[in-house]
């Protein structure tokens, strides 16, 4: 599945500046069909109505290409966003017990980009789910601005339990397995992306 993925990704990178020259061709050809055309006579007319005809089913088939290319969204990159973001959130816990407020503001795009990608599925519990996990980065910052460590403790441990995040997750040896399978992998270059070794 994730080569797959990267396949789809690399296929959709290389379309897009083929893309690009269709649609300014299109719209090239609708606003030459718009122009005001010289009334010499019924053969005029009709090649007036031809392109404007054409220009709109252009448009038309356009458009919703345009439209899907909103970039891949799959378990897989919801698991790559919980994973990646997940996991720098979980290494705050230290930081909050101790009140180190300066900690948690430098990691405040772990928590805007964790909102962002691990609840992008298009459902309604994910939608649900992502206004509270809003919610909860709301109040941890405002704990942090506040500098209230209480607060902060009361807020980062209901966020984390919202969203699912282990605070204390196992060890990774490199005698437990592979961590990852390939360099597309989100444990690749994480402490979760182990190497077995005999």
């Amino acid at each position: 599945p994730h080569r797959a993925d990267s396949c789809n990704q690399a296929t959709a990178a290389n379309t897009r500046p083929i893309m690009q020259k269709v649609l300014i061709a299109l719209f090239a050809t609708g606003a030459a069909a718009l122009a005001p055309a010289p009334a010499t006579g019924v053969a005029a007319n009709r090649r007036a109505a031809l392109q404007k005809v054409a220009g709109a089913v252009a448009g038309a088939l356009a458009l919703p290409q345009v439209a899907s290319a909103d970039g891949a969204v799959s378990t897989a990159t919801v698991a790559r966003s919980r994973g990646i973001y997940g996991g720098r959130i979980a290494a705050l816990s230290g930081a909050v017990s101790k009140g180190d407020f300066a900690a948690v503001a430098d990691e405040k795009n772990a928590f805007i980009l964790f909102n962002s990608g691990a609840y992008q599925l298009k459902t309604p519990a994910a939608k649900a789910a992502k206004a509270v996990a809003q919610e909860g980065t709301a109040n941890i910052f405002a704990a942090v601005d506040a500098k209230d460590a209480g607060k902060l403790k009361a807020a980062y441990a209901a966020y984390t339990k919202n969203a699912g995040i282990d605070l204390t997750p196992a060890k990774e040896s490199v005698m437990g397995g592979q961590g990852f399978g390939s360099d597309y992998d989100w444990k690749n270059r994480t402490p979760k992306g182990t190497v077995y070794q005999r």
